[in-house]
């Protein structure tokens, strides 16, 4: 897909991989709708930086969670643009408990982090279709996470949901082509400062740990696990309903 002129949606891009993946889509020509949830200062800090390197951009508060905001988020690309072709699903949560402290893992816990990290895909999956297919062609790529392939990660809910996304991409795949390729990316540690929040003090300690352990001797950063994304955008034409683990080897 030639990316110059497209219009993208990229949920949760007010900062980390949505940001980077944004900024990164509007830097070759796409017209980019900003989603964020809570943080409207970050979002509208996103759309300027993308502004001032000429590209083009706005903001727009919707809560993947709920379907109708989700249909508002893709209508305001179709209305704003006149279309839609690219939609990354980055929007996600978690709750940081011990895999072994089962007791912690409540009903509120499951159905928040379900309802952002695997309802929230779909829901905007579901919006983008009908646009996507008046379009004549579609990318949609799902961010997951190595969490949903070796069932590691912030908790066990999140790794469960991370799982059902890779799952639902195969699902998607098999019934939106041949206008639509739907595909993912696994990531495993990246150096957010979402994640540096969630982990606290030990957050420095596994980032060197992490480190130390992959054959590239580094981590996932916001701009690596963007260049993976565009990859299934721009390149791999001829790819959908798979995944690729974006950790340097680490899960090796």
């Amino acid at each position: 897909m030639d990316v110059n002129g497209k219009v993208a949606v990229v949920t949760g891009s007010s900062a980390g991989v949505g940001r980077a993946t944004a900024e990164l889509l509007a830097s070759i020509g796409a017209k980019v709708v900003v989603n964020y949830a809570h943080s409207a200062a970050d979002a509208e800090e996103t759309v300027e930086a993308i502004q001032a390197a000429g590209g083009t951009a706005h903001a727009f508060q919707a809560d993947v969670r709920d379907d109708a905001s989700c249909r508002a988020l893709i209508a305001s690309a179709v209305d704003t643009y006149g279309g839609l072709h690219i939609l990354v699903n980055n929007a996600g949560m978690t709750h940081f408990i011990p895999h072994a402290e089962l007791d912690r893992l409540t009903d509120e816990v499951w159905n928040d982090t379900f309802s952002v990290n695997v309802q929230g895909t779909f829901n905007c999956t579901r919006a983008a279709v009908p646009h996507m297919r008046a379009a004549g062609e579609g990318a949609v790529v799902n961010v997951a996470s190595i969490a949903g392939i070796r069932g590691v990660g912030s908790s066990i809910p999140y790794a469960a949901s991370k799982a059902a996304i890779i799952n639902m991409t195969k699902s998607l795949a098999r019934v939106l082509g041949p206008e639509i390729r739907v595909n993912c990316i696994a990531p495993g540690f990246i150096d957010t400062r979402w994640l540096r929040g969630g982990m606290g003090e030990r957050y420095d300690q596994a980032k060197a740990t992490a480190s130390e352990h992959t054959p590239l001797k580094a981590v996932a950063t916001p701009e690596t696990c963007a260049d993976a994304i565009l990859s299934f955008i721009q390149h791999n034409v001829f790819v959908t309903g798979q995944t690729v683990v974006v950790d340097g080897g680490s899960s090796l």
